[in-house]
This record gives C-alpha cells, sequence and structure tokens, in this order.
C-alpha cells in the first residue's frame, strides 16, 4: 500500500530556483514519485510512496521554517499511481492567468468541511466549482454551479460574464484540493466582491472528513495520477481512463463503438489525426508487450497530457 499525499501553500520562497535539487534529491532519494511545482509564490503537488518515505518529506519541509502552513491531504493507493518524479520551476503554482493575485494578503473565508454542509444548503448562497468541465462531469455538488470551463484560465472571464449578478450574494466556491479556490476567491475580492467563501482542504477534505450518510457531495472526484478518481473515505472510484484524450471514462463507454484501448473513446473518437492514432496503437501496443514480459510500461501520465492541453489553449488564448 502506498501513501498519496496531496500538499500546497503559498508562501513567498525567494530561492525557489535554488531551492528545486535540494528537493528533487530528497525526494529521489526517497523513491517518492509525482510532481511538485515550485514558484515564488509557493509550492503546490501530489506524490506518493511509502508512509515512511512521506513522513520523512513532510518532515524536510516541516523542518524548513517556511511551510508551516502546508494544506496537506492524504489518501492510500495499492499501485504507485505515478510513474516518474518531477519536480518543476512555474510562475504560478496553479495558473491563473492574472496578475497581483496574492492570496496571502486577501483571499475568501475559509469554510470547514464539518461546516460546508450548512453554508450550502442556504438558498441565498450561489456555489460555484471553480474546477473544470470533465471534472464537474463526473462529481460536484448539489447545486453547483459548473462554468464550463477547459482551463483554470477561462476562470477570470467566466467571472466577468456570469458573476457579476451575484455581486451583493455570498459566493461559494469549492475546487478538488483548496488551492484554485484560493486564486479565484482571491481573485473575486479583488473585484469587489464582499462575501465570499471556501471549502478549506476542497473536495478531498470533505470526502476524507464528512460521513457519506451526511454527504452533499454527488459521484466522484477526478484526481491526477492513476487513480483517475476517488470517493468518500478517498476510497478509489469506479472510473478509468482513456488514454488518448486521459479523461475519465465508465464501463459503459468501454462498450461504445467508438472504444478502443489505448486509441479512443466515444468523447475522442475522430478528434485525432492519422499519425496520432498510429502513435497511440504503438503505445498501447507496447504496453501490452511490456504486460506480457512481466514490466511495467512507462508511458504519459494524465497530469502531463492534461497539463500540456492546457498549455496549447492558454497559447492559443493569448494569441487571440
Amino acid at each position: 500500500m502506498f501513501t498519496v499525499c496531496a500538499l500546497y501553500q503559498f508562501v513567498r520562497l525567494d530561492d525557489f530556483e535554488e531551492f528545486q535539487p535540494l528537493l528533487r534529491a530528497l525526494l529521489l532519494n526517497l523513491d517518492i514519485k509525482g510532481t511538485i511545482l515550485l514558484a515564488l509564490e509557493g509550492l503546490n503537488g501530489t506524490v506518493a510512496g511509502t508512509q515512511q518515505s512521506i513522513d520523512k518529506l513532510v518532515q524536510f519541509l516541516a523542518d524548513d521554517g517556511r511551510f508551516n502552513h502546508l494544506e496537506i491531504k492524504f489518501s492510500q493507493s495499492e499501485k504507485l499511481p505515478f510513474k516518474r518524479l518531477k519536480v518543476k520551476l512555474k510562475k504560478e503554482i496553479v495558473t491563473l492567468g492574472v496578475a497581483n493575485i496574492d492570496p496571502l494578503s486577501s483571499v475568501g473565508t475559509y469554510v470547514k468541511p464539518q461546516d460546508w454542509n450548512a453554508l450550502i444548503s442556504d438558498p441565498d448562497v450561489v456555489l460555484i466549482d471553480t474546477r473544470n468541465d470533465y471534472e464537474y462531469g463526473i462529481g460536484s455538488f448539489q447545486g453547483a454551479i459548473n462554468p464550463n470551463t477547459e482551463t483554470f484560465r477561462e476562470f477570470p472571464t467566466y467571472t466577468k460574464k456570469n458573476l457579476e449578478q451575484y455581486r451583493d450574494k455570498k459566493v461559494a466556491m469549492f475546487c478538488t484540493g483548496g488551492i484554485r479556490c484560493e486564486k479565484s476567491t482571491a481573485y473575486l475580492k479583488l473585484q469587489g466582491f464582499k462575501s465570499v467563501y471556501h471549502l478549506q482542504g476542497g473536495i478531498l477534505k470533505y470526502l476524507e472528513t464528512v460521513d457519506e450518510a451526511d454527504s452533499l457531495w454527488d459521484g466522484e472526484c477526478f484526481v491526477f495520477d492513476e487513480r483517475v478518481a476517488v470517493k468518500h473515505n478517498l476510497a478509489q472510484g469506479q472510473y478509468d481512463q482513456c488514454h488518448a484524450c486521459r479523461y475519465p471514462i465508465t464501463d459503459v463507454d468501454k462498450q461504445h463503438l467508438h472504444y478502443e484501448k489505448g486509441v479512443s473513446c466515444p468523447r475522442c473518437h475522430g478528434t485525432r489525426s492519422e499519425s496520432q492514432i498510429n502513435r497511440y496503437k504503438e503505445r498501447q501496443h507496447q504496453i501490452e508487450l511490456a504486460k506480457i514480459r512481466g514490466e511495467e510500461h512507462i508511458g504519459d501520465n494524465a497530469a502531463q497530457v492534461i497539463n500540456a492541453k492546457v498549455k496549447k489553449k492558454a497559447k492559443k488564448a493569448e494569441q487571440k
């Protein structure tokens, strides 16, 4: 059994470039896999390893002295849900693409998971899911608004077009682990919204903390690793993943005429070039050969591919 650790903190890291090789060396030594992002504004990532290794990572960060307010969530996975280790330098640890957003100076009111139900049950509260459309599609809180965004960069535009009507209401926001809401609520505060709230620790902390019998969550929560999704108590969910487009799929999707393992699903069928399809087929062939040999195929992981899509969409948006 492996321990999965999702963690983040907004904290000024003037030496984040120098900190990268030190952190990477530690993670390599502990045989921890996953991705950690470092920027001037802080640290964000999800990694996995043995419980002992994760404990040593958390202690290392605590001993550093700057990470005394880390938001950490632990869960378990029967298999190591990452194939590689990445410690990357970024401009933002979660990309909103708006200058002067500083969650350290202004942010929405934190609401603990045990108090969340009472807040969102208020009919005067506007509940907004700040995640992307494919994440909303497999699970969300009852009554939540779906902004229909494909990347977090689209959220400011959505706000300007759709949220002005709620300026005088209570606005409650949530996301997977809490970090996107740090940015989105800070952005709303900058735009003059007064009553802004967000779920502390995100959906993951809610699913870990709140009894399923009392839960207002419907469905499962998408996670950026090979577990694909989790449910209450952070148990692995029922979704699989299309290894062409990397979006979640069900057993019903796998019965569809347009599903081909490793190549296409009903969602992405017909959207890929012939060269891409041939590459997917060859990758799937190599995966199957690796299984026959009893080896593990090291392929692209979900977070890598989806983040690449995010960058591509953001670049197109900037060129318009």
